[in-house]
Protein backbone atom coordinates (compact mmCIF):
# COMPACT_ATOMS: atom_id res chain seq x y z
CA UNK A 1 0.00 0.00 0.00
CA UNK A 2 1.26 3.61 -0.75
CA UNK A 3 -0.12 7.32 -0.42
CA UNK A 4 1.23 10.41 -1.22
CA UNK A 5 0.25 14.03 -1.12
CA UNK A 6 2.06 16.95 -3.45
CA UNK A 7 3.11 19.77 -1.18
CA UNK A 8 3.43 23.04 -2.97
CA UNK A 9 5.70 25.74 -1.49
CA UNK A 10 5.48 28.51 -3.41
CA UNK A 11 2.62 30.84 -3.84
CA UNK A 12 -0.08 30.73 -6.33
CA UNK A 13 -0.45 34.18 -8.81
CA UNK A 14 -1.27 35.40 -11.63
CA UNK A 15 2.19 36.90 -12.74
CA UNK A 16 3.33 35.70 -16.03
CA UNK A 17 6.79 35.92 -18.12
CA UNK A 18 5.32 38.76 -19.65
CA UNK A 19 5.52 40.66 -16.69
CA UNK A 20 8.76 39.75 -16.07
CA UNK A 21 10.27 40.18 -19.29
CA UNK A 22 9.09 43.77 -18.80
CA UNK A 23 10.29 44.23 -14.88
CA UNK A 24 13.84 42.78 -16.14
CA UNK A 25 14.24 44.74 -18.99
CA UNK A 26 14.88 40.92 -20.64
CA UNK A 27 13.41 39.37 -23.66
CA UNK A 28 10.58 36.41 -22.83
CA UNK A 29 13.22 33.79 -24.34
CA UNK A 30 15.82 34.65 -22.07
CA UNK A 31 13.51 34.70 -18.64
CA UNK A 32 11.94 31.26 -19.72
CA UNK A 33 15.32 29.80 -19.68
CA UNK A 34 16.56 31.57 -16.64
CA UNK A 35 13.93 29.86 -14.82
CA UNK A 36 14.35 26.45 -16.35
CA UNK A 37 17.80 26.57 -15.47
CA UNK A 38 19.14 25.70 -18.87
CA UNK A 39 23.21 25.85 -18.95
CA UNK A 40 23.53 28.76 -21.30
CA UNK A 41 22.33 31.60 -19.48
CA UNK A 42 25.02 32.94 -16.89
CA UNK A 43 24.55 32.45 -13.25
CA UNK A 44 24.19 36.24 -12.74
CA UNK A 45 21.41 36.56 -14.82
CA UNK A 46 19.89 33.58 -13.70
CA UNK A 47 20.27 34.43 -9.49
CA UNK A 48 18.50 37.97 -10.69
CA UNK A 49 15.81 36.68 -12.66
CA UNK A 50 14.53 34.37 -9.92
CA UNK A 51 14.98 36.85 -7.18
CA UNK A 52 13.00 39.35 -9.16
CA UNK A 53 10.09 36.20 -9.86
CA UNK A 54 9.92 36.27 -6.63
CA UNK A 55 9.53 39.04 -5.24
CA UNK A 56 6.85 39.27 -7.81
CA UNK A 57 5.19 36.05 -6.59
CA UNK A 58 5.17 34.43 -10.05
CA UNK A 59 4.58 30.72 -10.27
CA UNK A 60 4.57 29.04 -13.50
CA UNK A 61 1.62 26.51 -14.54
CA UNK A 62 2.93 23.10 -13.67
CA UNK A 63 0.80 21.35 -16.19
CA UNK A 64 1.94 23.71 -19.37
CA UNK A 65 5.49 23.75 -18.10
CA UNK A 66 5.24 19.81 -17.87
CA UNK A 67 4.41 19.77 -21.13
CA UNK A 68 6.79 22.39 -22.51
CA UNK A 69 9.81 21.52 -20.50
CA UNK A 70 9.43 17.52 -19.66
CA UNK A 71 9.93 18.88 -16.13
CA UNK A 72 7.21 19.05 -13.38
CA UNK A 73 9.52 20.87 -11.32
CA UNK A 74 8.60 18.51 -8.54
CA UNK A 75 10.88 15.63 -6.44
CA UNK A 76 9.70 12.50 -4.63
CA UNK A 77 10.16 11.18 -1.82
CA UNK A 78 9.73 7.66 -0.87
CA UNK A 79 8.50 7.34 3.22
CA UNK A 80 9.65 3.37 3.69
CA UNK A 81 7.22 2.93 6.66
CA UNK A 82 9.00 -1.18 6.98
CA UNK A 83 12.17 0.11 7.61
CA UNK A 84 12.89 -0.50 11.59
CA UNK A 85 12.08 3.08 12.87
CA UNK A 86 10.46 4.64 9.56
CA UNK A 87 12.83 7.45 9.49
CA UNK A 88 10.82 9.14 12.35
CA UNK A 89 13.35 10.48 14.73
CA UNK A 90 14.48 13.06 11.79
CA UNK A 91 11.44 12.91 9.10
CA UNK A 92 10.30 16.48 10.28
CA UNK A 93 13.54 18.19 10.55
CA UNK A 94 14.18 16.63 6.73
CA UNK A 95 11.08 17.81 5.36
CA UNK A 96 11.69 21.30 6.30
CA UNK A 97 15.21 21.04 4.92
CA UNK A 98 13.54 20.08 1.51
CA UNK A 99 10.81 22.52 2.17
CA UNK A 100 13.09 25.84 2.59
CA UNK A 101 15.41 24.36 -0.97
CA UNK A 102 12.67 23.51 -2.56
CA UNK A 103 10.91 27.06 -1.87
CA UNK A 104 13.91 28.91 -3.18
CA UNK A 105 13.61 27.14 -6.38
CA UNK A 106 9.94 26.97 -7.17
CA UNK A 107 9.85 23.72 -6.73
CA UNK A 108 7.22 21.25 -5.18
CA UNK A 109 7.76 17.65 -3.11
CA UNK A 110 5.86 14.80 -3.82
CA UNK A 111 6.16 12.90 -1.01
CA UNK A 112 5.08 9.11 -0.57
CA UNK A 113 4.61 6.04 1.75
CA UNK A 114 5.24 2.67 1.05
CA UNK A 115 4.88 -0.25 3.42
CA UNK A 116 6.65 -2.84 1.28
CA UNK A 117 9.74 -2.94 -0.96
CA UNK A 118 8.19 -3.28 -3.41
CA UNK A 119 5.95 -1.32 -3.16
CA UNK A 120 8.40 1.49 -2.86
CA UNK A 121 10.02 0.50 -6.52
CA UNK A 122 6.31 0.58 -7.63
CA UNK A 123 5.33 3.75 -6.19
CA UNK A 124 8.39 5.68 -7.92
CA UNK A 125 7.53 3.80 -11.39
CA UNK A 126 3.97 5.34 -10.94
CA UNK A 127 5.20 9.10 -9.95
CA UNK A 128 7.72 8.75 -12.68
CA UNK A 129 4.66 7.49 -15.70
CA UNK A 130 2.37 10.29 -14.04
CA UNK A 131 5.03 12.91 -14.28
CA UNK A 132 4.59 13.44 -10.85
CA UNK A 133 8.34 13.75 -9.97
CA UNK A 134 11.66 14.74 -11.96
CA UNK A 135 13.69 12.97 -9.22
CA UNK A 136 13.81 11.31 -6.45
CA UNK A 137 15.84 11.93 -2.77
CA UNK A 138 16.76 8.63 -1.51
CA UNK A 139 17.42 8.15 2.42
CA UNK A 140 18.64 5.10 4.43
CA UNK A 141 20.82 4.04 1.84
CA UNK A 142 21.53 -0.08 1.16
CA UNK A 143 24.40 -1.46 0.30
CA UNK A 144 23.01 -2.83 -3.22
CA UNK A 145 19.38 -0.35 -3.44
CA UNK A 146 17.00 -1.75 -5.78
CA UNK A 147 16.02 1.97 -6.17
CA UNK A 148 19.01 2.78 -7.31
CA UNK A 149 18.89 0.33 -9.84
CA UNK A 150 15.49 1.15 -11.18
CA UNK A 151 16.88 4.78 -11.26
CA UNK A 152 19.36 4.05 -13.42
CA UNK A 153 17.48 1.55 -15.78
CA UNK A 154 14.88 4.08 -16.46
CA UNK A 155 17.40 7.27 -16.32
CA UNK A 156 15.77 9.20 -13.57
CA UNK A 157 17.70 11.85 -11.52
CA UNK A 158 18.20 10.93 -8.50
CA UNK A 159 20.44 11.85 -4.48
CA UNK A 160 21.35 9.79 -2.20
CA UNK A 161 21.65 10.83 1.66
CA UNK A 162 24.25 8.01 1.78
CA UNK A 163 26.37 5.76 -0.66
CA UNK A 164 25.54 2.87 -1.99
CA UNK A 165 28.64 0.06 -2.92
CA UNK A 166 28.54 1.01 -6.62
CA UNK A 167 29.00 4.54 -7.14
CA UNK A 168 28.15 4.83 -10.89
CA UNK A 169 25.79 7.63 -11.91
CA UNK A 170 25.85 8.49 -8.20
CA UNK A 171 25.02 11.36 -6.71
CA UNK A 172 25.09 11.96 -2.91
CA UNK A 173 25.35 14.06 0.46
CA UNK A 174 26.47 11.68 2.97
CA UNK A 175 28.31 12.30 6.72
CA UNK A 176 31.67 10.70 7.14
CA UNK A 177 30.16 8.17 10.02
CA UNK A 178 33.25 5.78 9.76
CA UNK A 179 35.37 8.92 10.66
CA UNK A 180 33.04 9.32 13.66
CA UNK A 181 33.38 5.99 14.66
CA UNK A 182 37.34 6.38 14.07
CA UNK A 183 37.30 9.84 16.24
CA UNK A 184 35.16 7.82 19.04
CA UNK A 185 37.56 5.44 19.56
CA UNK A 186 40.36 7.75 19.91
CA UNK A 187 38.36 9.49 22.88
CA UNK A 188 37.88 6.28 24.42
CA UNK A 189 41.74 5.48 24.27
CA UNK A 190 42.81 8.96 25.17
CA UNK A 191 40.96 8.08 28.42
CA UNK A 192 42.71 5.08 29.29
CA UNK A 193 40.11 2.36 27.85
CA UNK A 194 42.03 -0.82 26.19
CA UNK A 195 38.86 -2.90 25.61
CA UNK A 196 36.55 -1.22 23.71
CA UNK A 197 33.75 -2.91 21.58
CA UNK A 198 31.61 -2.15 18.71
CA UNK A 199 27.85 -2.59 18.37
CA UNK A 200 26.51 -2.61 14.87
CA UNK A 201 23.35 -1.23 12.97
CA UNK A 202 21.76 -3.37 9.97
CA UNK A 203 24.36 -4.87 7.90
CA UNK A 204 21.98 -4.38 4.99
CA UNK A 205 22.51 -1.09 5.51
CA UNK A 206 25.50 1.24 3.27
CA UNK A 207 26.04 3.21 6.82
CA UNK A 208 26.97 0.09 8.70
CA UNK A 209 29.49 -0.76 6.31
CA UNK A 210 31.32 2.46 6.52
CA UNK A 211 31.07 2.78 10.36
CA UNK A 212 32.39 -0.73 11.12
CA UNK A 213 35.48 0.47 8.54
CA UNK A 214 36.04 3.23 11.06
CA UNK A 215 36.01 1.08 14.11
CA UNK A 216 38.34 -1.25 12.82
CA UNK A 217 40.61 1.80 11.04
CA UNK A 218 40.44 3.01 14.67
CA UNK A 219 41.66 0.31 16.10
CA UNK A 220 45.07 -0.51 13.81
CA UNK A 221 45.50 3.45 13.89
CA UNK A 222 46.15 2.76 18.01
CA UNK A 223 47.79 -0.45 17.80
CA UNK A 224 44.88 -2.86 18.91
CA UNK A 225 44.16 -5.31 17.20
CA UNK A 226 40.57 -6.59 15.95
CA UNK A 227 39.10 -8.78 18.20
CA UNK A 228 36.44 -10.99 17.16
CA UNK A 229 34.20 -11.16 20.14
CA UNK A 230 33.63 -7.25 20.85
CA UNK A 231 31.94 -7.00 17.89
CA UNK A 232 28.18 -7.20 17.90
CA UNK A 233 25.99 -6.69 14.52
CA UNK A 234 22.17 -5.64 13.17
CA UNK A 235 20.87 -3.74 16.82
CA UNK A 236 19.37 -0.60 15.48
CA UNK A 237 16.51 -0.66 18.44
CA UNK A 238 17.30 -0.55 21.79
CA UNK A 239 16.24 -3.90 22.73
CA UNK A 240 18.78 -5.25 20.44
CA UNK A 241 21.55 -2.65 22.09
CA UNK A 242 20.65 -4.30 25.68
CA UNK A 243 21.15 -7.98 23.85
CA UNK A 244 24.31 -7.19 22.64
CA UNK A 245 25.67 -5.29 25.56
CA UNK A 246 24.48 -8.24 28.17
CA UNK A 247 26.50 -10.61 25.72
CA UNK A 248 29.23 -8.32 26.15
CA UNK A 249 29.55 -7.81 29.62
CA UNK A 250 29.40 -11.53 30.63
CA UNK A 251 32.91 -12.27 29.02
CA UNK A 252 35.82 -12.91 30.82
CA UNK A 253 37.29 -9.45 30.28
CA UNK A 254 34.67 -7.56 29.10
CA UNK A 255 34.83 -3.84 27.42
CA UNK A 256 35.08 -0.76 29.80
CA UNK A 257 33.62 1.44 26.60
CA UNK A 258 31.55 0.54 23.54
CA UNK A 259 30.72 2.64 20.33
CA UNK A 260 27.01 2.37 19.41
CA UNK A 261 26.25 2.84 15.13
CA UNK A 262 23.28 3.82 16.17
CA UNK A 263 22.08 6.38 19.61
CA UNK A 264 18.81 3.35 19.46
CA UNK A 265 21.04 0.32 20.37
CA UNK A 266 22.93 2.81 22.59
CA UNK A 267 19.57 3.24 25.02
CA UNK A 268 19.92 -0.44 25.94
CA UNK A 269 23.63 -0.10 27.26
CA UNK A 270 21.12 1.52 29.99
CA UNK A 271 18.89 -1.12 30.40
CA UNK A 272 22.23 -3.94 30.51
CA UNK A 273 24.32 -1.90 32.98
CA UNK A 274 21.54 -2.07 35.89
CA UNK A 275 21.05 -5.36 35.36
CA UNK A 276 24.73 -5.66 36.13
CA UNK A 277 25.33 -3.30 38.40
CA UNK A 278 27.10 -0.83 36.59
CA UNK A 279 26.99 2.82 35.98
CA UNK A 280 27.10 4.02 32.65
CA UNK A 281 30.31 7.28 32.67
CA UNK A 282 31.73 5.17 35.18
CA UNK A 283 32.15 1.34 34.98
CA UNK A 284 31.18 1.47 31.80
CA UNK A 285 31.63 4.39 28.46
CA UNK A 286 29.10 4.59 25.51
CA UNK A 287 29.60 6.79 22.49
CA UNK A 288 26.80 6.24 19.63
CA UNK A 289 26.26 8.19 16.51
CA UNK A 290 22.57 9.72 15.89
CA UNK A 291 22.49 12.90 17.87
CA UNK A 292 18.48 12.22 18.52
CA UNK A 293 16.59 13.27 21.29
CA UNK A 294 15.81 10.23 22.97
CA UNK A 295 19.93 10.23 23.40
CA UNK A 296 20.20 13.95 24.85
CA UNK A 297 16.82 12.43 27.48
CA UNK A 298 18.90 9.74 29.22
CA UNK A 299 20.62 10.35 32.13
CA UNK A 300 23.31 10.63 31.75
CA UNK A 301 23.49 12.17 28.70
CA UNK A 302 24.47 9.96 25.88
CA UNK A 303 27.88 11.20 23.88
CA UNK A 304 26.86 11.39 20.33
CA UNK A 305 28.24 12.36 16.70
CA UNK A 306 25.10 14.37 15.61
CA UNK A 307 23.70 14.72 12.08
CA UNK A 308 22.08 18.13 10.89
CA UNK A 309 19.32 16.70 9.38
CA UNK A 310 17.64 19.89 8.58
CA UNK A 311 21.02 20.69 6.28
CA UNK A 312 20.72 17.06 5.07
CA UNK A 313 17.29 18.22 3.70
CA UNK A 314 18.49 21.28 2.43
CA UNK A 315 21.28 19.90 0.55
CA UNK A 316 19.90 16.78 -1.45
CA UNK A 317 17.41 19.29 -2.31
CA UNK A 318 19.74 21.65 -4.22
CA UNK A 319 21.66 18.81 -5.52
CA UNK A 320 18.85 17.06 -6.46
CA UNK A 321 17.74 19.96 -8.89
CA UNK A 322 21.46 20.74 -10.36
CA UNK A 323 21.13 16.77 -11.29
CA UNK A 324 17.93 17.48 -12.91
CA UNK A 325 19.32 20.49 -14.65
CA UNK A 326 22.49 18.62 -16.44
CA UNK A 327 25.32 18.98 -13.95
CA UNK A 328 27.81 16.30 -14.00
CA UNK A 329 27.37 13.67 -11.58
CA UNK A 330 30.73 13.79 -10.21
CA UNK A 331 30.60 16.94 -8.90
CA UNK A 332 26.80 16.25 -6.90
CA UNK A 333 29.23 14.44 -3.78
CA UNK A 334 28.97 16.34 -0.62
CA UNK A 335 30.64 15.03 2.62
CA UNK A 336 30.96 16.45 5.65
CA UNK A 337 32.09 15.49 9.41
CA UNK A 338 29.33 14.87 12.11
CA UNK A 339 29.43 17.03 14.93
CA UNK A 340 30.58 15.99 18.33
CA UNK A 341 27.97 16.23 21.17
CA UNK A 342 29.58 15.80 24.62
CA UNK A 343 27.45 13.54 27.03
CA UNK A 344 28.14 12.17 30.58
CA UNK A 345 28.05 8.30 28.81
CA UNK A 346 31.58 9.21 28.02
CA UNK A 347 34.42 9.12 31.41
CA UNK A 348 37.62 7.49 31.98
CA UNK A 349 38.25 3.76 32.02
CA UNK A 350 37.58 2.59 35.57
CA UNK A 351 40.70 1.73 37.89
CA UNK A 352 39.61 -1.91 38.18
CA UNK A 353 37.71 -4.47 36.17
CA UNK A 354 34.04 -4.88 37.21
Amino acid sequence: MSRHVKADFSDQSRVTINHLSQALGLTKGTVSRALNGYPDISERTRLKVQRTAERMGYQPLSHAQAIRTGRSRSMGLVIQTYDHDAQRPFLAEFLAGISVAAASEGWTLTVTASDTPEGTLEVMRQLIKERKADGFILPRTLRQDPRVDLMRALKTPFVLFGRVEDPTECAWYDIKGGAAMHEALGRLVDLGHRRIAYVGGGQQYNYQRLRYRGYRDGLESHGFDLDNALVHQNAVTRAAGAQATRALLELDSPPTGIIYAVDAAAAGAWDAAQEFGLTIGKDLSVVTYDGTGEGANLQPALASYAVDIRRAGERLTQLLIRRIRGEDVELLREEEPAQFRPGGSLGPAPATKH
